[in-house]
């Protein structure tokens, strides 16, 4: 039988390492907010007579005076798209400006979408997104703490499984802020949308584990708790792994042929899968075992280097 409790520490290594790449990112790159969050317009284009690239709207967008803009795309057909200029919040004198300096420079174009998001309506946006994480991490630490209530210690199952969430939503923002930083990707409702996608689809891969937990404690009540443990993860590692790479594979299919649109939502949700796979198997029943052991020190004893010291 596969030992994956026994490498516990090794998989809070591998987490811990990963987490503080993502907060240096945070902390030195950080996530761009897209309009919804800072407040701004959107204008999306057409460009009906020649094929224009990214780099050349910006450029054009440099000289008409909005160095700030991003601009995005979403490819079509031929490599011709619709973009997407995101820019501070534009009067209607402004976005005309803007439009006869692209159609001057590339051609007759056609507007698609314009609209403006207000510093109000920013802050209010921002708030509901904060309450809504806020109140469904909640929200499942109390119903796992619930399901498992007739367990021992039935408080320790509802926070581990929300620490393997915070663990979960921190990958997902750190590998964000690092492609945001390489590529200028905002974020947005759908990046929002898409942690808490990540949340419900992590819980659900933890509670199948704790649930096989709490069925072999009832068959082997005087069984080890650590194998008990791994057995568990063992029963259920096939079903786990199969699950996540099905749903990976309609993601995948998703990022690829639909665009920017749901570009955020997509790619949290791939960075959330593969996260979650990870914690729902390696972090969140490791946690378990440590806390029933009271390994805390032990763990800090272990790291390569402070066993180098020693």
């Amino acid at each position: 039988m596969f030992d994956i409790i026994g490498k516990r520490f090794w998989f809070f290594l591998i987490s811990g390492l990963v987490i503080l790449i993502g907060i240096i990112s945070l902390a030195s790159v950080g996530l761009k907010m897209s309009i919804e969050f800072s407040s701004g317009s959107r204008l999306r284009l057409s460009f009906d007579e020649q094929q224009v690239t990214q780099d050349q709207i910006r450029e054009e967008m440099v000289n008409l005076g909005y160095p700030e803009a991003i601009i995005e795309t979403e490819l079509i057909a031929d490599g011709q798209g619709d973009f997407f200029i995101r820019t501070r919040e534009l009067f209607e004198n402004e976005k005309d400006e803007i439009e006869a300096g692209l159609e001057a420079k590339f051609g007759t174009i056609t507007e698609k979408e314009f609209g403006d998001v207000s510093p109000e309506a920013a802050r209010e946006t921002t708030r509901a997104a904060t309450i809504a994480v806020a109140v469904a991490a909640i929200g499942i630490l109390l119903y796992v703490t619930w399901a498992f209530r007739r367990m021992p210690r039935p408080f320790h199952y509802g926070t581990c499984a929300i620490i393997a969430l915070i663990h979960d939503a921190l990958v997902a923002m750190g590998i964000f802020s690092i492609l945001s930083g390489i590529l200028n990707w905002q974020i947005d409702l759908m990046f929002i949308i898409g942690i808490l996608a990540v949340i419900g689809y992590s819980v659900n891969n933890t509670v199948v584990i704790f649930d096989r937990i709490r069925e072999n404690l009832t068959l082997s009540a005087s069984a080890d708790f650590e194998t008990v443990v791994n057995r568990s993860l063992v029963d259920t590692l096939g079903r786990s792994i199969n699950t996540s790479f099905t749903t990976l594979v309609v993601v995948l299919a998703l990022f690829l042929f639909v665009g920017v649109s749901i570009q955020n939502f997509v790619v949290v949700l791939i960075i959330g899968i593969i996260a979650g796979t990870f914690s729902s198997i390696c972090i969140a029943p490791s946690l378990l075992v440590v806390w029933d052991k009271g390994e805390w020190g032990r763990f800090i004893r272990w790291l390569p280097l402070t066993r180098s010291k020693a």
